[in-house]
């Protein structure tokens, strides 16, 4: 009976009120407000990750499907010109919920960096104003290991955790399944005063909408998304809207937008053009009056908006300023796009907003006039030398160049190379030259993004040979060698992914994660001593104190395979104290358990993993095996039923279940398992067993 471990490595803000009296006449950039006190309204921020300022029907797009947010845009403020400042999720809330900008709090990019303690937040000067504050988000970027927890009474981050055999997949909770805690807790806290953050995921890449939108949206998934994350909001702002709620200040807004393939950008982090670093924005309540707003509005100015709106004193740190009072002449709007710089060693990107203008300090420099040129295909560097000079002697001296960045876990990295972000570290150069710059490396973009694209469909050897062009084109930049490894890995060619991993090492290329997978790739093969060897110095001595949990499960099933076992349990037992939430070291010890003969304590440990994420295969898997022992076959065949439903590559599941039913006389499902098995199981691994079943078929008949 199979039970063999799959290691994975790895792995809008909306300001709504609720009246109905909001309604009015619509004007067209008309004066400021004067700013409306409302000393004891709700509210409520809604980001919704990914959105495009022009992917909504207020915005003018024929083909979106928004009608909840074009309700909320007709009675409320629209900014036609709202941006961003960064392109990356994580710092991008952290300048929305602090009204500062990224080099002020630090938050430069997704990973290797956490929002400092002496960082006021909104939630934290709304709480100390009396309001009970909740955030429900949707995704890791967002988990409250960053920081962006201070001040929230409820900070839920349950999305789902736990390991999968498919590096870049991670399920996402779904903007229904963030919006109904959410609501509960808003009429749970009735009477209070509330603020209440709410952040949707569903527009990010991979673009898979629920029906009816994907059938609606068929030829443009992306706006699929986009219309049922608007779908998903009803439940939390219908109410408002239809003044079924008292009084609430609501803001809606999306942290970065998407690129589609603008710009030869698939989908965000590495320009800063409009397409990612443009959004939408929209205030709505009481007071406000209804409006297509031209002026610029920024990020930073959201929480100064809020906090003058409900008359509380704006801290004189915050760098914005309130939308609803009188415009500033002149003002700037800085933007940076670091992850390529941080993660791969490409030139940084910073820029700069002001009266129209757009710089972008690169090797290669860009200045558009947005005005006239809204699709940035005019570079104005040579003809108007003299604005693109005083822009960029205008960059803030405060932009420390490159920014200090902590260590960078394996949970981290690999959360979000599954979410379709890239992360890592580079060494900082003293200069970089035209080489360096995007531009100039966006074919070698789009080649890592078809890699990820043919993985995830399962064609792994045109993905081990498009990464192998990645690693020639850029030798020193470690994903290259790591998507390089993981392929060769699905194909059970474990020898070269191991030489490709080593050579990388040798070359230079450090990384962590680069010896983890290493780890790995060794283990799998059966060469467990050296596994240890790779892994141990990650886990022990200097570097125990910041090994991430990740490693420290590689390291305990390593061990585990090797026969020492009362080892790998301790290792695994500290992996487990470290990280109760995530299930994975609960699944390994069940595996270790069942090495070691004891099922009935393997059974409790996988238990408890599938308790906390329900969705993984493997521990699915090895429980079949310990109540095979315990129970007998009926609870083991459903439980292998389950792994293979959740990941039909299970192929040891499939194996099991096509023994056992056999065995308890149950025919027809032992003949679709081998039948299965036979047919999609790699002879690599498992030639020997396909013969077996091919053998079992002939004696079971049609």
């Amino acid at each position: 009976m199979r039970y063999r471990h799959l290691p994975a490595l790895a792995a809008t803000v909306l300001l709504s009120a609720g009246l109905a009296a909001c309604g009015g006449t619509r004007q067209q950039t008309g004066p400021a407000d004067s700013g409306p006190a409302l000393p004891e309204a709700d509210v409520l921020l809604v980001t919704i990750d990914t959105l495009r300022a022009d992917a909504l029907g207020f915005a003018g797009n024929a083909e979106a499907e928004t009608p909840l947010l074009d309700r909320l845009a007709a009675a409320g403020r629209v900014f036609d010109d709202a941006h961003a400042h960064n392109v990356v999720t994580l710092p991008s809330h952290a300048n929305i919920l602090t009204g500062t900008y990224p080099y002020q709090h630090g938050v430069r990019d997704n990973s290797g960096f956490v929002l400092p303690e002496s960082v006021p937040t909104l939630a934290a000067l709304l709480k100390e104003a009396g309001y009970a504050t909740g955030a429900f988000v949707a995704a890791y970027p967002l988990d409250s290991k960053f920081g962006l927890d201070r001040g929230f009474d409820t900070y839920d981050d349950s999305f789902p955790r736990g390991s999968n055999p498919d590096e870049f997949v991670v399920a996402e909770r779904r903007g229904d399944q963030v919006v109904a805690p959410a609501l509960a807790w808003w009429n749970q806290r009735r009477g209070q005063r509330r603020f209440l953050w709410v952040h949707l995921y569903d527009p990010h890449a991979g673009y898979a909408p629920p029906e009816p939108f994907a059938s609606r949206h068929r030829d443009n998934l992306y706006l699929g998304e986009v219309a049922a994350a608007d779908s998903f909001l009803a439940p939390l702002l219908s109410p408002l809207l239809d003044g079924r709620e008292p009084p609430a200040l609501v803001i809606v807004t999306s942290d970065h937008g998407e690129a589609l393939g603008e710009h030869g950008e698939q989908t965000h982090g590495l320009f800063a053009y409009e397409p990612t670093l443009k959004v939408p924005l929209v205030v709505w309540g009481p007071g406000v009056t209804p409006a297509r707003d031209g002026r610029p509005a920024r990020h930073i100015d959201i929480a100064p908006t809020i906090l003058q709106a409900l008359g509380l004193t704006v801290p004189a740190a915050l760098a914005g300023r309130s939308l609803l009072a009188d415009p500033v002449a002149g003002e700037t709007t800085y933007f940076e796009a670091l992850s390529t710089n941080l993660n791969r060693g490409w030139a940084p990107l910073r820029g700069l907003l002001k009266d129209g203008k757009k710089w972008i300090d690169l090797p290669l420099p860009e200045l558009y006039d947005l005005p006239t040129d809204p699709g940035e295909r005019a570079n104005l560097v040579a003809e108007e030398r003299r604005v693109g000079a005083a822009l960029r002697q205008a960059l803030p001296a405060e932009s420390v160049w490159p920014p200090p960045r902590g260590e960078i876990s394996a949970e981290e990295e690999a959360r979000l190379r599954s979410l379709g972000y890239f992360s890592g570290s580079a060494e900082a150069k003293a200069a970089y030259t035209a080489d360096d710059d995007p531009k100039k490396l966006i074919a070698l973009d789009q080649k890592l993004h078809q890699v990820i694209d043919l993985y995830t469909r399962g064609r792994y050897a045109e993905a081990a040979e498009l990464a192998r062009e990645v690693v020639a084109a850029r030798p020193g930049m470690a994903e290259g060698h790591e998507h390089l490894a993981l392929a060769l890995r699905q194909l059970e060619r474990h020898d070269e992914a191991i030489e490709v991993l080593r050579a990388a090492l040798a070359s230079g290329v450090e990384r962590s994660s680069v010896r983890r997978q290493l780890g790995l790739a060794l283990s799998e093969r059966g060469r467990a001593a050296e596994a240890i060897a790779v892994l141990e110095p990650l886990a022990t001595g200097d570097a125990a104190a910041t090994a991430d949990t990740a490693t420290l499960n590689a390291l305990g099933i390593a061990l585990s395979e090797a026969g020492r076992h009362a080892d790998a349990l301790a290792v695994l037992q500290r992996s487990i104290a470290e990280a109760p939430q995530d299930p994975k070291g609960s699944e390994n010890l069940g595996i270790t358990l069942l090495r070691m003969d004891r099922p009935a304590e393997a059974r409790d440990a996988l238990r408890r993993a599938l308790a906390i994420n329900p969705a993984l295969p493997i521990a699915w898997n090895t429980l079949g095996v310990a109540l095979y022992r315990l129970e007998g076959p009926a609870a083991a065949l459903d439980a292998w039923e389950k792994a293979v439903a959740i990941d039909p590559s299970q192929y040891d599941a499939l194996f099991n279940i096509g023994l056992v039913a056999a065995e308890a006389g149950r025919a027809a499902q032992a003949r679709r398992a081998l039948t299965r098995f036979v047919e999609t199981a790699p002879r690599g691994r498992w030639g020997a067993d396909v013969r077996k079943a091919q053998h079992l078929l002939a004696q079971l008949g049609s």
